[in-house]
């Protein structure tokens, strides 16, 4: 189980602790020059209060390069003491596997946790009950719309309140403009993006709403999930969002940061930090007035209701090998600081999950974002599960063969549980 378990594991940030003879050195990997300046501050509090020496170490960027790293040397224990997780759907396999140390005693205890939206404390617990890492970033994702291009065409901006709503609105969009009318992202090449920027935002306003029963089995043969799948085949039969583009690597350039800022694609799923850096300030392609062309809507579910679906974004823990857990976990609190989710969200767009950061005269600044971080009071999340890692993985494969038109819905749901069931077992499945 714990071979299969770190198979289904998604791409981590990480970081280490070890005491030498004369003073103890806390190592933290990291990957990303943003990742990197965007702890700088916190590592100098670290060290400055604490006494300790801070190592930061680059680890290799890609998700995937960076994941095999980290996991090679957990296998072989030589784990780090503290690393971080881009994905809330890692973490259940991450406490699985028996990596994460259990923080759930001291970070209630931390003064900082109280003022935490509830929706960054719900998606810190794990399945067991106990909270293993410090969810400092949120991940807000909806619907991002070129206001500007539906306004000329004559097209509707108003809210769609169902799944056929916004699938007829995208047919109107390309009938009156030319242009994709939806991209939800999909495919092999996409990763993990193709569950965490696609498939849930469907999920949690489906026929199964969750993904896991009250026995923690993964329930994939729902209606909810054929379902979802029709709403790819209908985008992609209907030639509604491009499809080509995914089919290769980097499957996010062509439509996220070409055809959406040329006007070309009209409206795809994206999160808070999309108007800073995927068409806003930081952008190579930037889109001008981008707050005021580019609108949002929340994710309609199937017969009614709005998600704005939120994901704990790169959540730190603590290896359950720590050298020196209880210093870890000193360090753990720092990193949960509203200075150090500031910091993040100025420099990676994700958004603050402390109230309290409304407050903050620098988060003040990063306009775009604050009136997310408000919008975080309603978010809605998938419940974890051990296994997230390969119904993911699954996912992505159910997609791409959509994308290459070889299945149907029916057919897209079969791959999807058959290689759960092949890669953790029949048992896991409901």
């Amino acid at each position: 189980m714990k071979k299969t378990v770190i198979g289904g594991l998604c791409a981590i940030l990480l970081g280490a602790v070890s005491t030498l003879a004369h003073a103890e050195t806390i190592r933290i990997a990291n990957h990303g020059q943003a990742g990197i300046d965007a702890m700088k501050s916190t590592v100098e509090k670290i060290e400055k209060k604490y006494g300790v020496t801070v190592e930061v170490v680059e680890y290799p960027a890609p998700d995937k390069d960076y994941l095999t790293k980290l996991l090679t040397e957990l296998g072989a224990g030589n784990a780090p003491d503290l690393f971080s997780i881009p994905t809330t759907a890692a973490v259940a396999d991450m406490v699985e596997a028996g990596y994460l140390a259990p923080v759930t005693k001291e970070i209630k205890a931390w003064d900082g946790y109280a003022n935490f939206y509830d929706v960054a404390k719900q998606l810190a617990v794990s399945p067991d009950g106990e909270t293993y890492v410090m969810p400092f970033m949120l991940g807000i994702q909806e619907i991002y719309y070129r206001k500007d291009v539906l306004d000329k065409a004559g097209i509707s901006t108003e809210q769609p309140k169902t799944w056929k709503e916004l699938l007829d609105r995208a047919a109107e969009i390309k009938k009156k403009t030319g242009a994709y009318g939806l991209l939800f992202p999909a495919g092999v090449s996409w990763g993990s993006g193709a569950f965490d920027e696609g498939f849930q935002h469907l999920v949690v306003g489906s026929k199964t709403p969750q993904l896991v029963d009250a026995d923690g089995k993964l329930d994939l043969n729902g209606e909810g999930i054929k379902d979802v799948f029709d709403v790819y085949k209908q985008l992609i039969d209907n030639d509604l969002m491009p499809t080509q583009p995914l089919l290769g690597p980097e499957p996010w350039v062509v439509p996220k940061y070409q055809m959406f800022p040329a006007g070309k694609l009209a409206a795809t799923t994206c999160g808070s930090w999309c108007y800073i850096f995927d068409w806003g300030r930081e952008s190579k392609n930037p889109i001008p007035e981008v707050t005021k062309v580019v609108g949002t809507w929340t994710v309609p579910g199937q017969t009614g209701g709005q998600y704005v679906l939120a994901n704990l974004a790169a959540p730190w823990a603590i290896s359950s090998k720590s050298a020196n857990v209880e210093l870890a976990k000193k360090a753990l609190m720092e990193i949960g600081s509203v200075e150090t989710q500031v910091s993040y969200a100025a420099r990676i767009g994700n958004i603050p999950s402390s109230k309290d950061a409304a407050k903050n005269a620098d988060f003040k600044k990063l306009t775009e974002l604050v009136p997310i971080h408000a919008a975080a009071e309603n978010g809605t999340f998938l419940k974890q599960a051990s296994g997230f890692g390969t119904v993911s993985e699954g996912v992505a494969r159910a997609t791409e063969a959509l994308l290459r038109k070889e299945t149907d819905a029916a057919g897209a749901q079969k791959i999807l549980v058959d290689y759960v069931k092949e890669t953790l077992g029949d048992d896991v499945v409901k």
